[in-house]
């Protein structure tokens, strides 16, 4: 059995705790943004050093790998996105296809040392953007290939809930 496409809509996480993982948008504190994207890189580093990385749990579920692979797309992409916002008046996002990515891009088969390295490497600068957003720019808007409207501190949290929630599906059963 092939892995299921997600086709949900998860912008309800910015409004809601996760039943899943627990990420609960309530806690999100706009100055500690950059430091959960890099304590949760950090603990991806761990998972991607495990002797089983390549292992799918099920036919249907990815591997520690393919998921390290994910968030790490995850910083890039939001990361474009971020700068998207910072420079231009509400742009809009070209789509991304997390799921061609991941068959297109051969997750299953990246080095899992040199997927770690490019996922802290994401991570930086992604934070690091963050840490260059001014108080006056945290409103600033953008549009999602689907309609969905974010601002820089919404981005933040929504951005946030994915790798958090990765992070919980290769740590539940440890």
């Amino acid at each position: 059995m092939p892995i299921t496409p997600d086709t949900k809509d998860w912008t309800w996480v910015l409004t809601r705790a996760c039943d899943a993982c627990g990420f609960d948008p309530v806690g999100v504190e706009r100055s500690l943004t950059s430091t959960a994207i890099r304590e949760n890189a950090a603990a991806w580093v761990l998972v991607l050093q495990r002797d089983d990385v390549r292992t799918r749990p099920s036919e249907d579920r990815w591997s520690d790998l393919e998921y390290a692979c994910h968030v790490r797309d995850v910083y890039r992409v939001f990361d474009e996105r971020l700068a998207l916002m910072l420079s231009r008046d509400d742009p809009h996002f070209a789509n991304w296809d997390q799921d061609e990515t991941a068959v297109k891009d051969r997750y299953d088969l990246q080095d899992p040392g040199v997927v770690a390295r490019e996922l802290l490497d994401a991570a930086k600068s992604y934070a690091d953007r963050y840490d260059s957003v001014s108080e006056g720019e945290w409103t600033r808007p953008g549009t999602r290939s689907n309609g969905s409207r974010f601002t820089v501190e919404s981005l933040a949290v929504y951005g946030l809930h994915d790798p958090f929630h990765h992070l919980w599906d290769v740590t539940r059963a440890s």
